[in-house]
């Protein structure tokens, strides 16, 4: 009797520890955590250092002893941010730059993406190759052409440059888009599209009353990932819609465009402000990390919004738009 009760006993332990088929035990679990937590802090680390660094007064910067709790909030540093950075203006160019180019991809693609799962027609395959090729050549070797292009068509130095290719799905990184759109409509059943068509109904409408509502996962997925990659991209921009020669106060610009030269602008709002005068040059520069930071939390904090606002959407649409069609 002794004997069943310490069998039981140890069964039971070893269950909690090592857990079963259905179920995780003490130990997997205690590893899982340990690997999740260790993962979460590398991605959040970053987030955690720029926001408290943003945060902290000149005393704090330059006292050694301070790392993550500083004695006195400073809100200043992001108000000098918002002013160096012109963040009222450059928010509206930002949105416009990565909003608009964003929503016509999303639609060019779709439109692309439905005919190499739906149409048959001759040499589909190669101008798949065609079109993935685009995302393969990098975009340095076609910054001449492009460039010169534009200038031909009068759309440079405008956003034009980054609305026409996203209208005809050629816009940043449209290949991996159509590539999605493709995927998904494939694992969609082709028998609502014979039906529709059965009772009479156009290509163009048997896309938009069918189409469009199965496939709004994968656009939700291309939008927010294109807008992101809009909103973040600055090499393009400085090329095909920065104008040497326009006024800067007016000029088209980003705002990681503006974080880009922050150090160059700080500089000179100190200066107009009065503020850079000799013997201030180390403490002005240990101050300006803190000022950085905070215009990069600017920087960021729209996409966090967006993010934290869709995110369940975004997972299922992440999950449906790359495993099944369903």
């Amino acid at each position: 009797m002794k004997s069943d009760k310490l069998h039981n006993a140890k069964a039971a332990v070893k269950s909690k520890l090592l857990g079963g088929n259905e179920r995780l035990g003490l130990i997997a679990k205690t590893l899982l955590y340990v690997m999740l937590i260790s993962l979460s802090f590398v991605f959040v680390y970053p987030i955690l250092h720029m926001g408290i660094t943003s945060l902290k007064s000149l005393t704090d910067l330059l006292d050694p002893s301070v790392q993550w709790l500083p004695h006195q909030l400073s809100i200043d540093n992001y108000t000098k941010a918002l002013d160096v950075m012109g963040f009222q203006h450059h928010f509206w160019d930002t949105l416009a730059v990565s909003f608009l180019p964003a929503l016509s991809q999303t639609i060019s693609c779709a439109l692309a993406g439905y005919a190499f799962a739906r149409f048959r027609f001759k040499g589909k395959n190669f101008w798949m190759a065609c079109v993935l090729l685009t995302f393969i050549v990098p975009f340095p070797v076609l910054m001449v052409p492009t460039y010169l292009l534009h200038s031909d068509y009068g759309t440079l130095y405008s956003l034009w440059t980054m609305l026409l290719p996203a209208m005809t799905g050629q816009g940043l990184r449209s290949a991996i888009f159509i590539l999605i759109y493709r995927a998904f409509y494939e694992q969609t059943p082709a028998s609502l599209d014979e039906a529709a068509r059965v009772d009479g109904a156009s290509e163009s409408r048997v896309f938009f009353t069918i189409g469009i509502p199965l496939g709004l996962p994968a656009m939700l997925t291309t939008f927010l990932f294109s807008f992101v990659w809009y909103w973040n991209e600055t090499y393009m921009t400085n090329l095909l819609m920065v104008n040497p020669t326009a006024d800067k106060a007016n000029a088209l610009s980003t705002l990681l465009m503006e974080l880009s030269k922050f150090e160059d602008s700080y500089k000179a709002y100190l200066q107009k402000a009065g503020g850079w005068a000799a013997g201030m040059g180390s403490a002005t520069s240990i101050q300006n990390e803190a000022v950085t930071m905070a215009g990069t939390i600017l920087t960021i904090f729209p996409l966090l919004i967006i993010y934290f606002c869709l995110q369940r959407y975004f997972t299922e649409a992440i999950d449906r738009s790359g495993i099944t069609g369903e």
